[in-house]
């Protein structure tokens, strides 16, 4: 039983469901009185449904442009770029339709728009290492609405995953204001993502739900809520498997992930989950939403003689009522048919030592609730997951 902390209220206006997503981003616009409102889409949205035609139709003269060009793993280069349209759009409103690459890059260019940052040596002067506290970042006059077609459920969250492909690192930066004033949920424009990403970035926002409930820096409030979104995620997947163009199965999975990403709405801080599966993606190009499901149920072993109470409440969540939680969830993902092991995924024990090399440092590492005392113990992690 947690005795002493604090929770936090995320810096969000609303969550819109039951609308359709051009109607509902008009009325935000509105709200927001915003002329300019500049988008960035999933491509395949754009350029092979009528989805994105929608919202542009409705926007009317209201929409200033669109960009979809997104890379998988959002960079600093394209944020830049992408934060320099938008200026010369004169945007007052971004508006990120997609999973959450569009999501993050949203949130980033809304940055680099507020200080000007032209290129990746821009964001040098605004580090997040694992000793940030505080976010270097001014509170940016233009704020972005998410819309998102996937469900990672980082439009809940007021930070980015941002690739620095200098060096290939994926950091994360973080303001408050960073959170989306609105996200939008609309399960029509999920009918069009593959059932790989789907499901994969389900247990992504599933992990944001775990690694909160296990953290010694859960809330009450937090607990309770990712739990039943944990529940609720898994209902809605299952059923989605088993019948993709089953609108309330879909729409149960978006509130299911609303609710497991609670943690990310308090700011409750990640665990080696995250950390590890950011220097996956980041450094080694494993899809991001193929992290979740190869490294946790070998981190749950892992924490479990410090998260024991944790996984039991996890379990029964995942329909395993007194049996074990990374069984469950390893049994879920192969249920998914996603991934299971690292080897799936093209990583190999010759990368074990960069990987740890690079982790131990990770700010999501360092907040797990089992430490790691050297880098051995995150390669015996690792050899736990092959």
């Amino acid at each position: 039983m947690r005795r002493t902390g604090a929770h936090n209220f995320p810096a969000i206006d609303r969550v819109i469901y039951g609308k359709p997503a051009a109607e509902a981003i008009n009325e935000e616009a509105e709200r927001l009185k915003a002329t300019r409102v500049f988008l960035i889409v999933s491509r395949t949205l754009n350029t092979q449904t009528d989805e994105i035609e929608k919202i542009r139709h409705t926007l009317g003269d209201k929409h200033a442009a669109t960009f979809d060009g997104i890379a998988q793993h959002t960079t600093r280069k394209q944020a830049a770029e992408v934060a320099l349209h938008a200026k010369e759009a004169h945007a007052d409103l971004v508006v990120a339709v997609g999973g959450g690459s569009a999501v993050d890059l949203a949130k980033i260019v809304i940055m680099a728009m507020e200080h000007d940052i032209r290129d990746e040596a821009g964001f040098d002067p605004f580090p997040m290492g694992p000793g940030v506290s505080h976010s270097p970042f001014r509170t940016p006059a233009v704020r972005q609405i998410a819309v998102p077609s996937t469900l990672n459920g980082g439009e809940y969250n007021a930070a980015a995953l941002v690739t620095d492909e200098r060096n290939k690192l994926k950091q994360i930066f973080f303001h408050p204001h960073m959170m989306p004033v609105a996200v939008i949920l609309d399960p029509a424009l999920t009918l069009h993502t593959p059932s790989n990403l789907w499901m994969g970035s389900g247990t992504r926002s599933m992990d944001h739900g775990i690694e909160a409930l296990c953290s010694p820096a859960g809330t009450p409030l937090a607990d309770e809520v990712v739990l039943a979104g944990i529940r609720t995620l898994r209902d809605g997947m299952l059923r989605t498997l088993q019948q993709p163009d089953d609108f309330e199965a879909r729409r149960l999975s978006q509130y299911g992930s609303w609710l497991a990403s609670f943690g990310l709405q308090a700011r409750v801080p990640m665990g080696a989950s995250h950390g590890i599966g950011h220097v996956l993606g980041g450094t080694f190009g494993v899809p991001h939403y193929y992290c979740t499901p190869v490294i946790m149920p070998s981190l749950l072993r892992y924490n479990k003689p410090f998260t024991d109470d944790a996984q039991k409440r996890l379990a029964a969540a995942l329909g395993a009522p007194g049996g074990d939680a990374a069984d469950a969830f390893a049994e879920f993902v192969r249920q998914l048919g996603l991934p299971g092991r690292l080897a799936e995924v093209g990583i190999g024990e010759d990368k074990f030592g960069k990987i740890s090399e690079i982790a131990i440092n990770h700010r999501f590492v360092k907040a797990n609730p089992r430490p790691f005392n050297d880098q051995a113990e995150i390669v015996d992690l690792l050899r736990m997951a092959a």
